[in-house]
């Protein structure tokens, strides 16, 4: 497969955390929005869920922009077998809220690269969270605040739901929905290193 450090690099996504993320990589790129039916199939397992929707999002960007590199990524939270994506309403996130709850669950992040040349690499780690037990007062208020209603699992790892979280096993960037050791990996091979950054 040839490569090319001058192709373009997209992230495929809307999330402002992913974006922030993506800048620690040291690669120049520009985001665009993919849309996808984020819907698992039925008797999907979480991490095929991920590594479809990861890979959907990045050809379809791809398909609007095919001289780049695109990067698509999708998140969902897994508990006793069951796939908790993005709550539809604030009922719907107490409920995910209370599953997880004084227990362990498991967040899968997929994420999918697409180049030039028919290139298609998906990578879908996991990471093991363990939530503290969180009273229904707590709940409440922190559904009032909003954060959890865009984020897998309805909670956010790297803002105030981290209060809840009393242990992360395995790689904390999957859990914000980004693994940046992975994708830099991946990215390396495809593009070569990062540009060093001019002196001033």
């Amino acid at each position: 497969m040839k490569t090319n450090a001058n192709w373009p690099l997209l992230l495929a996504s809307a999330s402002p955390r992913r974006r922030e993320l993506f800048h620690h990589l040291g690669y120049p790129f520009r985001t665009t929005h993919a849309d996808v039916d984020e819907t698992p199939l039925e008797g999907e397992s979480a991490e095929d869920t991920v590594r479809r929707l990861a890979l959907a999002k990045a050809r379809v960007a791809h398909s609007a922009h095919p001289e780049a590199v695109v990067v698509g990524a999708d998140t969902v939270v897994e508990v006793d077998g069951r796939i908790l994506g993005k709550p539809q309403d604030k009922a719907d996130a107490r409920r995910m809220l209370e599953q997880i709850a004084g227990r362990d669950h498991c967040v899968w992040t997929g994420v999918a690269v697409v180049a030039p040349g028919g290139l298609q690499l998906v990578e879908s780690p996991s990471t093991r969270v363990r939530f503290r037990a969180v009273s229904a007062d707590e709940i409440d208020a922190y559904i009032a605040s909003g954060e959890p209603m865009d984020k897998a699992g309805a909670y956010g790892i790297q803002e105030r739901g981290a209060v809840f979280v009393e242990s992360v096993k395995g790689d904390y960037f999957t859990v914000v929905g980004l693994p940046l050791c992975l994708l830099s990996r991946l990215l390396a091979g495809i593009l070569g290193p990062p540009p060093t950054p001019a002196s001033t």
